[in-house]
């Protein structure tokens, strides 16, 4: 069988890591005799030098005609005041993928692991084991809605924001929490601010309606603020976390504590939760890092289980994932690791311990 995958490296260091990405994926695909076909195009910033635009329409059409979409990272300074025609989405390339593939399911795992403690400011007890799905919406809310915008009043400049969700919006998105939920340990919670907001109020009622649906799931609703303290201090107690697109985003960064940092968080953006395989777009949790670019020291971590969860989701083999992640731990156990994780390993040592570990299974 074969299968299509559009490649975006994007900015800074989304080139390198995206490259370990398709490097992981190629040796498995070879290892199975899978036919992976990748082809390339550019994103944000990569886009805005060559073509004067974030992302063109001729992107959009490959991301719909592909099975699968990998990003490296984009972004960077030098691009953020540019102001195009259209909505928010315009204005980053990232989000106008997001929003015309509809991949409106934001999936972002965060485990321990045993050989990164050293890296969190955790006792190893509070960790061991710990695993947290955050689930975030990635197509609605203040990051989408109009209206918005910047202007000058009798108290000098002011600017606004609109944070809505229709009760549809909420309940698609719901639907797949409920949904993991039962895939993993039963146990879900919705992260709102209902107690200060009207869009969250109804967020917290339509969710906690749609609970009795799913009487097996062990369902709660929690402000936001809560929910992150109550992650840190008793992490092992939570399984699935669902949040809209704003929460959603902070909650995920936050959550890569107990994971050793930024640099080893994946995430799947999905078009569905029930059908399999579904399209997604998959792309590391950390940014561009332009600091860093070209060194050769970027993490890759992040893109590679990237790529595991590509495997899983759009291409259905979610075998090929679990033996991805495997070999992920394998090289970490090794000490082969970037910089950022303490180590002085290079973004291709990295990625070339673990495709032996994965050639070598």
């Amino acid at each position: 069988m074969k299968f299509n995958v559009l490649a975006l490296g994007g900015d800074g260091i989304g080139p390198e890591v995206l490259d370990s990405g398709i490097q992981v994926a190629n040796a498995v695909a070879k290892k199975v005799n899978l036919d992976l076909n990748f082809s390339h195009d550019l994103l944000h910033g990569a886009s805005w030098e060559r073509y004067g635009t974030f992302c063109r329409s001729e992107t959009i059409a490959a991301a719909l005609d592909s099975d699968a979409v990998l990003v490296g990272a984009v972004g960077g300074p030098e691009w953020d005041d540019i102001k195009v025609d259209g909505g928010p989405e315009m204005q980053d390339g990232l989000m106008r993928l997001r929003k015309e593939m509809d991949t409106f399911i934001g999936l972002r795992p965060a485990k321990s692991y045993p050989d990164l403690y050293g890296n969190t400011p955790f006792r190893h007890e509070h960790i061991n084991e710990a695993e947290i799905l955050i689930l975030r919406e990635m197509c609605g809310g203040i990051m989408f809605s109009n209206p918005r915008g910047m202007s000058t009043g009798d108290e000098g400049r002011y600017a606004y924001d609109t944070a809505s969700y229709s009760e549809k919006e909420i309940r698609r998105f719901a639907r797949a929490g409920f949904y993991f939920a039962q895939r993993r340990k039963g146990k879900l919670v919705s992260a709102d601010k209902a107690n200060v907001m009207e869009s969250y109020k109804l967020w917290r009622s339509v969710t906690e309606e749609m609970s009795a649906e799913f009487p097996e799931i062990n369902y709660a609703s929690m402000y936001a603020d809560n929910c992150a303290y109550q992650m840190i201090k008793r992490p092992k107690d939570f399984d699935v976390i669902m949040g809209c697109n704003f929460l959603g985003d902070i909650l995920s960064d936050l959550a890569a504590i107990i994971s050793g940092g930024l640099g080893m968080l994946p995430s799947a953006c999905l078009c569905d939760a029930h059908g399999e395989p579904v399209k997604g777009i998959y792309e590391p949790v950390h940014g561009s890092a332009p600091d860093i670019a070209g060194q050769n020291i970027a993490n890759p971590v992040g893109m590679i289980l990237s790529v595991a969860m590509m495997f899983e989701y759009s291409i259905g083999m979610p075998e090929l994932a679990k033996e991805i992640e495997r070999s992920v731990e394998v090289a970490l156990g090794k000490d082969i690791r970037t910089p950022d994780l303490g180590g002085d390993s290079s973004t291709q040592a990295v990625t070339d311990s673990i495709i032996a570990e994965i050639l070598n299974r």
